[in-house]
């Protein structure tokens, strides 16, 4: 299984958008400063995921939602009302 995911930092309104096949790993690793990317804007909240048997799937909708910004908007406004966020920035 291969899932997409979007996290979102406690501490900065900052949303990162990840695609792992291991994503309780992944998580972890954002959360303890493993990820360079990432590390700065610890801790992290997962705020959604999708889960794809393909990987290549995975991949072509991890970077849907980083260049299209019509479908992150979409994506932004279905999941706004379990997290109160501003995105200001994707990685």
């Amino acid at each position: 299984m291969y899932y997409v995911y979007v996290l979102h930092s406690q501490k900065q309104k900052w949303i990162y958008t990840g695609c792992t096949d291991d994503l309780k790993t992944r998580f972890a690793q954002h959360q303890t400063g493993k990820v360079k990317s990432t590390q700065f804007y610890r801790p992290f909240t997962l705020i959604y995921y999708e889960a794809y048997l393909d990987k290549t799937d995975a991949r072509k909708r991890e970077i849907e939602l980083k260049n299209n910004s019509q479908q992150k908007e979409f994506l932004f406004k279905r999941i706004h009302n379990s997290v109160n966020m501003v995105p200001s920035s994707n990685g």
